[in-house]
């Protein structure tokens, strides 16, 4: 029965361990600038991982409720942080949140403060698209 015991003991701690070490790989993973790659992974960063790689945002306005001081959606505004396909910085990228997750991504070809008429929306896939 020790033998059954052990080999159980052993497995449980084999998990526990490849569970932390994917969990510390999700952690230095960092978050891609090219701008297909930065929509598509964009979803499974938080704010503060957000913070840790590119600073505190140009730019942000939370939203709350009504009576209350709950920050229920975030829009923040980040400079040259994203690349097109043919290499050119974006001026600004906007990052919507609901939460604590990214929903929404917008790359913009101006400062951000004179309207979005040259803007690209795109929706942030809850999953990652099979490529």
């Amino acid at each position: 029965m020790k033998p059954i015991a052990l080999i159980v003991v052993i497995f449980t701690q084999m998990a526990y361990m490849q569970a932390a070490t994917a969990e510390e790989a999700k952690d230095t993973t960092e978050i891609p600038t090219l701008e297909r790659d930065f929509v598509n992974a964009i979803h499974g960063f938080d704010k503060a991982k957000i913070i840790a790689q590119f600073g505190e945002p140009a730019k942000a306005d939370d939203v709350k409720i009504k009576g209350t001081q709950k920050v229920v959606a975030s829009i923040w505004q980040y400079h040259f942080i994203n690349t097109a396909p043919d290499g050119s910085y974006y001026e600004t990228t906007e990052l919507d949140f609901i939460d604590d997750k990214v929903v929404q991504v917008v790359f913009i070809n101006n400062d951000g403060y004179e309207g979005s008429d040259k803007a690209q929306t795109f929706e942030v896939p809850t999953t990652s698209p099979d490529i």
